[in-house]
């Protein structure tokens, strides 16, 4: 089973988008509300996915990013934002986000980005050698 965490500031956004997930399979291991929460579960739980907001206060989503990336390079990182902005999109390209959905987000749209993290992420399993 994939398993994923999400991290958004908006209670309500969190408790739609873990209920989309958890109904296509997706097992949510932690809901957080900034960036540094996005750390701390990606620590504890080691997720398949992680879905990051970006604009939060206090830690936001490129502190999320950058953290989890320098923990993980390969980590899955899917950025779910409202933010279309240019600088936004080449800072998420430049820390590597692994996909960028925007909001309102459409539920086929995560799971079409969630399938192809999954297959990239299991032939990067293959090429490895692990299982």
């Amino acid at each position: 089973m994939t398993t994923a965490i999400v991290v958004d500031d908006d209670i309500d956004t969190c408790d739609v988008l873990t209920e989309f997930l958890e109904f296509k399979d997706i097992e949510v291991l932690g809901i957080g509300y900034d960036g540094k929460e996005a750390v701390d579960l990606y620590q504890k739980h080691n997720p398949d996915i992680v879905f990051l907001d970006i604009m939060m206060p206090h830690y936001d989503g490129f502190y999320g990013l950058e953290k989890i990336k320098q923990l993980n390079p390969a980590a899955y990182v899917i950025i779910v934002t409202g933010d279309l902005t240019a600088e936004t999109y080449n800072r998420l390209k430049l820390l590597k986000s692994s996909a960028i959905i925007y909001k309102p987000f459409d539920i086929e749209k995560i799971m079409d980005v969630v399938k192809q993290v999954c297959k990239e992420k299991l032939c990067n399993m293959v090429m490895q050698g692990g299982s």
